[in-house]
Parts: C-alpha cells; structure tokens; sequence
C-alpha cells in the first residue's frame, strides 16, 4: 500500500514509477500520511503533453484539493466513486491523516468500454524474423504466451473494450492464421486481408480502402497494452488528432560515469550513471479513415514514415503516453519471456 503514497518533494519522474509499480492510477501525496493533494495518471498526462520537465516535483502538478471522507462517512465511498469518477477515496481521520484508501477497482466494476464501435486493423503481414527459430515454425501471431497466441490476446484485449470488428492483415504463413482463427468459436468478426508481397507496417492497411469509414486502431500484432484505452480514444478525438500514437516511457540508466567536455578539452561536468528517460512508440495507434484513403494502393510503406508525412503537412499528429510496466513487447525472444512472466507464465 505505500506504493500509492508520494511526498511533495519527490519527481514526478519518481511518481511515474511509482504508479507503474503499485497498477493503481492514483497516488496520494502526504506528509507523514497527512494527505495534502492526489496526484493521478491524467494530472502527469497533461503535464507531459505541455512538455514538463519530468524531474520537477510532485507538487508542481498535484491536486491540492483531494476528494476525500472522514472515516466516518466511509460507507459512502462507493458512492462517491461512481458519482465523481474517480479511481479511488482516501479515509481521512479529523487530522487528515490517512486511515485507508478505497479503490474503484474494490467494487469489481465492468471493464472500461468505448463509447462507440472502433474497428481494430492488426499488423500480421510481417516476418518475424527476430523471433527466429520460432518464426521458422510458427507466423510471429501464432507464437503461444501462456496458453493463448499473442494474436488471440490482442483480439481478446479489444473485444473487451467493446471491440467487434476486427481486420488481420496477414501475409507470411497466413494459412497457418487462417486456420488457427477459423477453428475457434468466435464472438467477433474477423477478416483477413491478404498481402501478396511485403507492404511493411503501413503499406497494408491501403488494402482496407472503402472499408473502414470511421476512427480505428491499428496494432502490431506482438504487443500488449494495459491502460485504459478509452481515454486514449478520448484524448484522440478532443485533440483532432489524425493519428494519435500510444507512448510508453522508458527508463535506462547509463552503466558508466558520463563526462562532458567544455571548453579547450576541459571537463565541465560528470554525472555517475546517470539516468535517461524518453518516450518509446508501442506500435499501437488511434487513426482517422482518411489515412487509409491516401495511401497509395498496394505500395510498400512502413507507418512512421506515414506519420512523418502527416507532420511534414502540419497535420496534427499526438502521443498518448503510458507507464513503462504498461507495455508488453515480444519482439525479440528475451522480451518474449519477460512478456509471458507479466502475464503470469
């Protein structure tokens, strides 16, 4: 539980880790657990977006009018979380000293769903190849985490949200997809678009011309998202983003003393191992229909390239970002474990 408590002092890069080790989205800022403020994953997502400085205190972005109850109004808690939406209520002695926090997620509520149909595009079509030997034997969708292939978690993720319509752009082994897919007994809707040659991450979808008509997701088809994606669709569509990229912070500590060189040769400064901290594309996006539309039919073109082009018209292009335990890669085979001990194999 003193994962969910911060002091007003700390960074809000030390924050950002914080919620990613305790999974909550919420973390209570205090003084010798006299609560002062509430700090949650939306407060550090706008400051972000504004291009605040991560290593700032917690105090430049909390809340420092927190929603609470006195213990004795405790009984009102779930109430109070429905009502405001909120993802948790701390119980505050008449010191204001915290007592317990109750969390939105103890009342076992429903799985968060979009407010619309959002069809889902996965990107199936590719080798694989850093996932060799086992892509020699199975397409890169088919690789099994745990029980289930990876493709079949994605879908499944989706279908949770709400998500019916799904298009699977397949190419290498695809009959081995097909198969797969075809043999279960599915609540969805599943269709397979076929390359005939390599089109890369984005040359694909223009296969989907005259198919999808409203905002999507397009998804590589070896990651794992676990964050609330229906306020990235939120933060997508009030942004009028035409592509909308989830990111995920990433966090790498140099293994050596850094030196910088000044003037003349001289040293003008060194940092032991110092820490670095910068934003990773997962491979998952939010897309407007007309991306599809210009595309050039059947021709090769990976999506970052697509999205370069979009920046270079000034068309509006975003980042959602997410905590670093918030995303599941298993591109290469060493993510490949630690992707199936996150999930629990």
């Amino acid at each position: 539980m003193n994962d969910v408590y911060i002091e007003e002092d700390k960074s809000i890069l030390d924050a950002i880790q914080r919620l990613d080790k305790s999974g909550k989205k919420i973390l209570f800022v205090h003084r010798d657990r006299k609560l002062l403020a509430s700090l949650t994953d939306g407060d550090i997502r706008r400051w972000i977006l504004k291009k605040g400085d991560l290593q700032m205190p917690v105090k430049c972005v909390a809340n420092y009018q927190p929603k609470f109850l006195y213990e004795q109004e405790e009984n009102l808690a779930m109430r109070m979380i429905r009502e405001q939406e909120i993802d948790a209520v701390p119980i505050v002695d008449k010191e204001h000293l915290i007592k317990k926090i109750i969390f939105a997620n103890d009342s076992m509520q429903e799985h968060s769903v979009f407010d619309k149909e959002i069809p889902v595009v996965i990107m199936a079509g590719g080798l694989g190849t850093r996932l060799s030997p086992y892509t020699n034997i199975l397409p890169k969708p088919l690789i099994p985490v745990g029980d289930y292939p990876i493709a079949e978690y994605i879908i499944n993720l989706f279908y949770e949200y709400g998500c019916s319509q799904f298009y699977m752009i397949v190419n290498y082994k695809r009959n081995m997809i097909k198969a797969y897919f075809d043999e279960l007994d599915k609540k969805y809707l599943l269709d397979f678009i076929t390359e005939e040659k390599q089109l890369g991450t984005g040359g694909g979808i223009s296969l989907l011309k005259g198919k999808i008509k409203d905002t999507f997701i397009l998804t590589n088809c070896d990651i794992l998202i676990d964050d609330d994606l229906t306020k990235a669709y939120r933060q997508h569509i009030e942004s009028g983003n035409i592509i909308t990229m989830v990111c995920s912070l990433k966090n790498f500590t140099i293994p050596y003393g850094v030196v910088n060189i000044g003037e003349d040769g001289a040293i003008s400064s060194m940092q032991e191992k110092p820490n670095m901290s910068f934003f990773t594309n997962t491979g998952c996006y939010f897309v407007e229909p007309e991306v599809i539309e210009d595309l050039e039919y059947n021709e090769p073109i990976d999506f970052p390239a697509v999205i370069e082009k979009y920046m270079k018209a000034e068309k509006r292009v975003g980042i959602y970002p997410i905590g670093e335990e918030a995303w599941f890669d298993m591109g290469q085979i060493d993510e490949l474990e630690k992707m199936k001990v996150k999930l629990g194999y």
